[in-house]
């Protein structure tokens, strides 16, 4: 019987929920590449990612889901290209209480363009229970403006039934005939 591997990775800015994500869901303890935020980050959090977070998921006894979160930080932008290797598809996370969240749309769709186009997308918007506006239908307009079609989903990074939500729609989308 062979293993069944796929790769799902998780972006975003700074503080969008990408490790609480990957905790929320992952059957193994989380490992994580924090270091204490030195620069503005640290306006945000105390800690940030700056090589990866690593989580998996056991779907059965011979498929597993590995799950990849990129640091948020654009100076650390040569571990996205390393992280989407070999991955099925990207998660992109947005904090819907940042200054300019179509911004940050714009700035990850657009490192990710080439793996986007290949694989598929999902967008999850965090932080919707402390600001309402913009709003899903702002997101699915943004997307559109910038020819992406991808799911959206208004979602905790807390919540394992969330972020499952999160992994059920890329994987449906990939396969339509997909269980998880």
């Amino acid at each position: 019987m062979t293993t069944s591997n796929k790769k799902i990775i998780f972006t975003g800015p700074v503080g969008a929920g990408k490790t609480t994500a990957i905790d929320a869901i992952s059957d193994i303890k989380t490992i994580k590449t924090d270091e204490h935020a030195s620069d503005m980050t640290k306006s945000r959090k105390p800690q940030t990612t700056v090589a990866m977070d690593y989580g998996l998921i056991n779907l059965g006894d011979d498929e597993r889901v590995h799950l990849y979160g990129t640091p948020g930080q654009e100076r650390f932008d040569f571990m996205w290209d390393i992280l989407t290797k070999g991955g099925i598809g990207l998660i992109l996370l947005l904090d819907n209480t940042r200054k300019d969240p179509f911004r940050d749309m714009k700035f990850y769709t657009n490192a990710f363009r080439d793996f986007i186009e290949q694989e598929q997308m999902v967008l999850g918007v965090t932080r919707m229970d402390l600001q309402r506006r913009p709003g899903l239908n702002d997101y699915r307009n943004w997307l559109d403006e910038l020819s992406i079609q991808a799911p959206i989903f208004e979602v905790d990074a807390r919540s394992r039934k969330d972020v499952t939500a999160l992994v059920q729609a890329l994987l449906y989308s990939l396969d339509p005939g997909v269980t998880a």
